[in-house]
């Protein structure tokens, strides 16, 4: 037999993740901050980190989001194959949960319908939806909201098949140097490394949804994260610019099949304010 769903609680569900999303952050996120403000020495990179973490928390007591770049939501869904929607399309269902969420969680709407004419949609729609049909007859929604200051900064490197680690993290410092502190570090940076152009990018974006506290499985690229952390925090950006010991978190890698004739990199760069939330239907 093959599970049903209505749409009406997939657009519930979506409504609710987006406001979760924007004013509690993962508690792998808040724990890494505490633990990089352990580290800093200098009085005023301890202070920033502080004032970071009072922001986190007052977002919490008063139920307003923790950062005024409410983002453009992101949605990754994770489709059971023996699931049957019903009741009208799952892409409306989730562009009005985006809708519902954003307006009646006074969130700040920052969509515009088309990318030369800037109107403002007036509800944050529409949405980014990556879609995986998996096993079973569960649905999984992932809402990231992502704000455009880390946005703007990101990049793709496709570098030649003969590049080495090496390569791979001069890509990725470079992108990072060159953002300098308008991505309000300390950040948490998604790696996307083999498939193509585009899922590069995705993977990338897929990366900062993994928690913090979960390294790669695969003991290579675990051993790269870390060594792409020392790197990018060898640059001595710091938190909010200020040339502390802190200039990422996290370094999160995913990756994927690639073609003998390229390697794809690509980086996806989130603020401290690295936010998603998951529900299982």
């Amino acid at each position: 037999m093959m599970r049903e769903i209505h749409v009406n609680e997939i657009t519930e569900a979506v409504a609710a993740l987006c406001i979760i999303a924007n004013q509690f952050l993962p508690q792998d996120v808040v724990e890494s901050i505490r633990q990089a403000k352990d580290r800093e020495e200098r009085q005023l990179d301890i202070s920033i980190m502080s004032d970071i973490l009072a922001n986190i928390d007052a977002a919490k007591e008063i139920n307003v989001p923790v950062c005024q770049d409410t983002g453009m939501a992101v949605i990754f869904l994770e489709i059971g194959q023996d699931l049957h929607i019903t009741g009208g399309l799952l892409t409306d269902a989730i562009h009005a949960g985006v809708a519902k969420g954003y307006t009646e969680g006074y969130l700040r709407c920052s969509v515009v319908g088309d990318p030369i004419e800037r109107k403002n949609t007036g509800d944050n729609t529409p949405a980014i939806i990556h879609t995986t049909v998996t096993a079973g007859d569960k649905l999984k929604i992932t809402v990231s909201p992502k704000g455009f200051g880390s946005e703007n900064i990101s990049g793709i490197k496709m570098l030649p098949p003969p590049a080495g680690r090496e390569d791979i993290i001069t890509a990725v410092t470079d992108i990072i140097r060159k953002a300098g502190s308008n991505p309000c570090p300390p950040m948490v940076i998604g790696v996307g490394i083999g498939g193509d152009f585009e899922y590069s990018a995705i993977l990338a974006k897929k990366a900062l949804c993994r928690p913090l506290d979960q390294p790669n499985k695969n003991p290579v690229y675990r051993q790269l994260e870390d060594d792409m952390l020392t790197a990018v925090n060898a640059l001595g950006i710091g938190p909010q610019g200020f040339h502390g010991k802190t200039t990422a978190l996290k370094v999160n890698i995913e990756y994927y099949a690639t073609h003998i004739a390229g390697l794809p990199v690509a980086v996806n760069v989130g603020c401290y304010v690295t936010r998603h939330q998951s529900v299982t239907l």
